[in-house]
């Protein structure tokens, strides 16, 4: 079973590291590739480009020139997202047998890295999937990281010798993985959390990221290799719905 989460905006490399690694992402040359087109951005570019403030701007600038592909100022991808998702995810929790555990299944989707591995090592960045980036002869990101993506996780699950893909990551993100082709030949479940509200169960983003990194712990900390396995997650008042849910689609309902 691989389950993929999304990245976060937010990043602290100040962390302690449960485990220390010297790996980098699968992608390095394609992540390298990208911020070789980002680095000719300048802070008011990039400002327009992503959207964010000058401060913020002016931070990525900084970033993204003294970007390189080596270990220097990196650390553990696990340990260093910050975010709703990761909140939930809780990763200081975990033992070293957890941590290894989610080596092997999760993966972390992301507009410069593509697939990360919760122990490589990365730098901080900002790049969000939906930036409208030209890389080459790509038009965006997407563009750019579909097919390799979609193959990465196609590969994974064929080593693993494993036929379930559990879609853990926002829809910006999950939009890069072809999913049509990925479920010939696996089972593609996407787990959706509802909260009850104003006299209806619906999606509130908050709630639902913090609910898909708990998801994730969940998956992880229980070593799940079953859908039915995904089913019984219960956590923080969460309980399956089998009358809202479809093949496809796992709906979890919170009073």
């Amino acid at each position: 079973m691989i389950y993929v989460i999304s990245p976060a905006k937010t990043m602290d490399l100040k962390k302690r590291s449960k485990i220390d690694s010297n790996k980098l992402p699968m992608f390095i040359k394609e992540a390298e590739m990208i911020m070789d087109e980002l680095k000719k951005y300048d802070p008011e570019s990039i400002s327009s480009l992503m959207k964010i403030s000058k401060k913020l701007a002016e931070l990525n600038f900084f970033r993204n020139q003294t970007f390189d592909s080596t270990l220097m100022n990196t650390k553990e991808a696990i340990f260093a997202f910050d975010g709703d998702v990761y909140k939930g995810l809780n990763v200081e929790e975990f033992s070293k047998e957890d941590i290894l555990y989610a080596q092997e299944h999760l993966r972390i989707l992301s507009g410069l890295y593509g697939i990360i591995k919760p122990l490589d090592r990365i730098k901080e960045y900002r790049l969000e999937m939906g930036t409208k980036l030209k890389i080459s002869n790509h038009k965006n990101l997407y563009d750019f990281w579909t097919e390799k993506i979609t193959l990465g996780i196609i590969e994974e699950l064929e080593h693993q010798k494993d036929n379930i893909l559990i879609n853990l990551a926002s829809e910006e993100y999950s939009k890069v993985i072809n999913i049509n082709k990925i479920s010939h030949s696996f089972n593609v479940i996407t787990p959706i959390f509802k909260d009850y509200k104003n006299g209806k169960y619906k999606i509130i983003s908050f709630y639902a990221k913090k609910a898909r990194g708990l998801m994730a712990k969940y998956l992880i900390e229980n070593k799940v290799k079953s859908i039915e396995g995904v089913k019984n997650f219960n956590l923080d008042g969460y309980k399956f719905s089998q009358n809202e849910s479809n093949n496809s689609q796992l709906i979890f309902l919170r009073e």
